[in-house]
């Protein structure tokens, strides 16, 4: 791929005290170019580079984020090839085909499966030591994929998990209690997607528990609320997509906050999917929990005792999970 469409990065760094961080994005369509857009605006990256099968589309989203390169912290923004997966610190996967009429989940899971084997392969090839992050839908499945391709250890190929879903989330309990959304801490665990769930026995408001503010505050029927809430947060990207026809605001400023923990070595708890093997009592499958990210990819899960309730709706993502996989592999 022609790569002379680049930005200029100063020439005054020591080369022997200084390296780029570098992310390679798979895939220029709404996801990877909004991505693209919010990582240059938040200048984690040093070399951002954006790599998809359509040239021309790949150029025209190049060329407008270069437009812009003036109003961003210091940033190289270029077309990339495969060969930029040797160097890449991080590469992540938007790339995938969406869902046509009257064609089925399986239908789309096996010609994504197929893209993503492909995308790894080209990865493996040029000996990268890149942490991939899948973001490609159904997510779940697709990492599981991603991470048998490649031979690699589980901690360096994860998933975009719930991390939106879980910012959905505290977006929707900030609206309900009328609180800034940084002092609501809560999770979405398991897939992303219908089986999904709040952890709420997570939830807090500053360390607060949501059961005993609510207490305190008097709501009536909190335990309906708490049910719509959740629901709410299963239907937002149906209501987004019923709207505009597509999601990438939001996943883009997620996958901001999943780089960026990978990049800056920040040891972050974010929700991404990880292939679990005995956590939870949950083994060979991937799906999201909390974990601790760092600049190897997933450090540690951060363990919590969930209910019996929330044990049990995991268990039941992960039973899902792994039919479809079965499917998808018999």
């Amino acid at each position: 791929m022609d790569n002379t469409l680049k930005s200029q990065t100063p020439h005054s760094k020591n080369p022997s005290s200084w390296r780029s961080r570098k992310v390679a994005i798979v895939g220029a369509g709404a996801v990877g170019a909004t991505f693209a857009y919010a990582m240059a605006q938040n200048g984690a990256a040093d070399e951002v580079c954006l790599i998809d099968v359509n040239e021309e589309l790949c150029k025209g989203q190049v060329l407008d984020l270069a437009h812009g390169l003036p109003f961003y912290p210091t940033s190289e923004i270029y077309v990339g090839s495969e060969q930029d997966y040797r160097d890449a610190d991080v590469i992540v996967i938007t790339a995938g085909a969406a869902q046509k009429k009257g064609e089925t989940r399986l239908d789309l899971l096996k010609k994504n499966g197929s893209i993503i084997e492909g995308i790894v392969d080209q990865i493996t090839a040029q000996g990268s030591e890149a942490v991939i992050v899948v973001v490609t839908n159904p997510v779940d499945i697709l990492t599981k994929i991603a991470l048998e391709r490649s031979g690699w250890d589980r901690n360096r190929v994860i998933g975009s998990g719930t991390v939106l879903d879980s910012s959905r989330f505290k977006y929707l309990l900030s609206e309900f209690f009328d609180v800034y959304v940084g002092s609501i801490h809560a999770y979405i665990l398991g897939e992303h997607g219908d089986s999904e769930f709040a952890a709420w026995s997570m939830a807090n408001i500053s360390g607060v528990q949501l059961d005993e503010y609510s207490d305190q505050l008097g709501i009536e029927d909190w335990p309906q609320k708490k049910h719509d809430i959740e629901q709410d947060v299963r239907d937002s990207a149906y209501h987004v997509i019923d709207y505009k026809g597509a999601t990438n605001f939001g996943v883009g400023l997620a996958l901001v906050q999943i780089v960026e923990a990978i990049l800056k070595d920040q040891r972050r708890v974010l929700t991404v999917s990880y292939h679990l093997e005995g956590e939870y009592d949950i083994d060979d499958v991937c799906l999201a929990t909390p974990c601790l990210l760092s600049q190897h990819g997933v450090a540690s899960i951060i363990g919590t005792e969930l209910t019996t309730i929330e044990k049990s709706k995991l268990l039941n993502s992960a039973k899902i999970l792994k039919k479809e996989y079965t499917n998808l592999k018999g």
